[in-house]
C-alpha cells in the first residue's frame, strides 16, 4: 500500500531541468536523471564506474507512448558512451545504483529482467528492447534485495517524471467501490475502457474488428493501428483485433479508432452501462459557477 515517504531531489548545477539526483532518505538506493547533452559530466562521476541499471528514454512512438530501452552494466557510464553512438531516440537516461556501491552484476542482471517485466505489463511506455532479457539463477535472500531495490527505483522514477512501472488504472479507494467503466459496441468492437487522468485506458481483453474502413486505408490512422499490433498491444484472434493487456490512449477517440478500424469521436462511442456516451458523463456534467 502507498505510505508516506521523503524524497530528496538534489540538483548538482542547480538547473531543474539538468542533472537531478534523487534518494529516499531512508534507503541506499539512488536514480540519478542525465540530459543526453550532459552525458560527458556524468561519465567523469566516480557513479558512472558503478554496477547499474539504466532507462534511456526518448521520443513518443507511432501509437504515442514514450519510448524506454533498459538495461545494465558493470560500468554503467562505459555502456551509455556505447548508446550515445549507436542509439538515436533517447534523449535522457535514468540510472540506478547503490550508494554503498553494494550492487553485484548478478543484482543488475536480475533488475533488468524483471524491469522489463513489469514495464511490459505496466503498458505506459513502448519497449525498445529486442527481447526480455535473462532471468539469472538467484538465491533467494539475493532476490529479496532486487525487489526492494526496485520498489524503491519505481518510486523515484514516477517521483522524476518516469512512472514506467505505475498502473494504468488505480486500484479502488476502498473496498467494495466499483470502477466507472464504458463500452464500445459500433462497428463489430467490443471493447471495455476507462477514463483517467491521463486519458484513456482500454482493457485487456477487448476486442476490436481486423479490417480497415477504406476511408482510412493509407493514412496516419491506419498506420496507428498497425503499430498496435507491431508492438504486441493487439493480436488477431477468432477474426477479431484483441487486446493484449491494458494500453492508455492519449483521448478516447483514439482509443475507438483502434476498436472499430474507421475514424471515430470517442466522446460519442464509448457509453456507461445505462448507454450515456462519455460526452454526457465527464464533458457535459462539468459547469462553471460564476
Amino acid at each position: 500500500m502507498p505510505r508516506p515517504q521523503t524524497i530528496q531531489i538534489f540538483l548538482p548545477a542547480g538547473d531543474p531541468r539538468g542533472m537531478r539526483v534523487a534518494e529516499i532518505t531512508t534507503r541506499i538506493i539512488r536514480v540519478i536523471e542525465v540530459p543526453r547533452s550532459q552525458l560527458g559530466e556524468f561519465i567523469k562521476t566516480p557513479e558512472a564506474q558503478q554496477v547499474g541499471v539504466y532507462f534511456l528514454l526518448g521520443e513518443l512512438s507511432e501509437v504515442g507512448l514514450p519510448r524506454v530501452y533498459i538495461g545494465q552494466s558493470g560500468s554503467v557510464g562505459t555502456r551509455l558512451v556505447q548508446h550515445n553512438q549507436s542509439k538515436d531516440f533517447w534523449n535522457r537516461v535514468m540510472v540506478v545504483i547503490s550508494l554503498t556501491n553494494s550492487m553485484t552484476q548478478t543484482h543488475a542482471l536480475f533488475l533488468e529482467w524483471f524491469a522489463i517485466s513489469e514495464a511490459t505489463k505496466a503498458g505506459r511506455y513502448s519497449l525498445e528492447n529486442g527481447n526480455a532479457g535473462a532471468r539469472p539463477h538467484t538465491p533467494a535472500p539475493l532476490e529479496a534485495d532486487c525487489h526492494e531495490i526496485h520498489e524503491t527505483a519505481a518510486t523515484l522514477l514516477a517521483t522524476l517524471g518516469q512512472p514506467i512501472f505505475e498502473p494504468l488504472t488505480n486500484a479502488p479507494a476502498f473496498p467494495g467501490e466499483k470502477k466507472e467503466l464504458f463500452y464500445c459496441k459500433s462497428s463489430g468492437a467490443d471493447g471495455v475502457g476507462e477514463y483517467t487522468t491521463e486519458g484513456f485506458v482500454v482493457r485487456k481483453g477487448s476486442r476490436g474488428r481486423v479490417e480497415n474502413v477504406a476511408s482510412i486505408q493509407g493514412t496516419s490512422n491506419e498506420r496507428f493501428r498497425n503499430q498496435l499490433i507491431t508492438e504486441g498491444i493487439m493480436a488477431a484472434q477468432d477474426n477479431m483485433l484483441v487486446f493484449a493487456r491494458d494500453h492508455l490512449f492519449a483521448s478516447p477517440s483514439m482509443a475507438a479508432i483502434a476498436l472499430m478500424g474507421r475514424s471515430a469521436n470517442g466522446w460519442l462511442e464509448w457509453k456507461n452501462p445505462q448507454g450515456k456516451t462519455l460526452d454526457e458523463v465527464k464533458r457535459q456534467s462539468v459547469t462553471v459557477t460564476i
